[in-house]
């Protein structure tokens, strides 16, 4: 399996000194930057590929939870807090997990391989990285151990549902393990297009827009305000 890219947050170095002490006794782990400040991480991320990010809560100037908002396409992402309360917080973030401090390596562990099942399910049962070509034209979605088959030309718009999307098609809905991160990465970039955190569409299905929501189907989607200028981007592309 692939490595996977870490980077840790925490105001706290201690805490800091604690998480990559846990991943370096992890092989398939490789700590790729740590940072003291989500201002200095959201500029680290600009640059660095990053798969997972161990994120704590409570930091000063901006927060976990408002950093990740913040963020246009995320990492995943396991919190850690030493304030159970704020931890409740990153339930609609589609988070993989959240340590509660102090962290001991078994519950470490199991995080990492919450995300590591995680990302397999998504994948279907195979855990290799799959890259999305633009010549295919159907995709096998796994569903409870049976493969579906799902023409790309079918799909209206996927929907973010937590630890599982919903993919609506024009003749029904599918719904399937994994988050919408990583299903973009099955679809061709050139014909599906995220607009939210809770949504992907199929470009060529859409009946209209405006600057706050597309149209497809008989369902109008908002447009993220975080999203609104990559999708003005890809959408003055079809004025052409």
């Amino acid at each position: 399996m692939n490595p996977i890219r870490c980077l840790i947050v925490d105001d706290e170095p201690p805490a800091l000194v604690l998480l990559e002490k846990y991943a370096s006794m992890i092989d398939q782990l490789t700590v790729v930057g740590t940072s003291q400040s989500a201002v200095k991480a959201f500029d680290l991320l600009k640059t660095t590929e990053v798969d997972l990010m161990f994120l704590d809560i409570r930091m000063p100037v901006l927060n976990g939870i408002d950093f990740i908002k913040a963020l246009k396409h995320p990492p995943s992402v396991i919190l850690t807090t030493a304030y159970r309360e704020y931890a409740l917080d990153g339930y609609d973030l589609d988070i993989i997990d959240y340590l509660l401090k102090p962290i001991s390596f078994d519950r470490f562990l199991k995080a990492v391989d919450r995300y590591k099942h995680r990302s397999i399910e998504t994948l279907g049962s195979d855990p290799a990285p799959i890259i999305a070509q633009e010549n295919v034209d159907h995709i096998f979605f796994n569903v409870n151990r049976t493969h579906h088959k799902v023409f790309l030309g079918d799909i209206l718009y996927i929907e973010s549902l937590k630890d599982y999307v919903r993919i609506h098609t024009v003749s029904d809905d599918l719904v399937v393990k994994g988050n919408l991160g990583t299903t973009m990465k099955l679809l061709p970039a050139t014909k599906f297009l995220r607009i939210h955190r809770s949504f992907a569409i199929a470009t060529e299905k859409i009946k209209s827009y405006s600057q706050s929501e597309i149209e497809i189907g008989d369902q109008k989607l908002p447009i993220g305000i975080s999203y609104r200028g990559d999708v003005d981007k890809e959408l003055s592309k079809l004025r052409r």
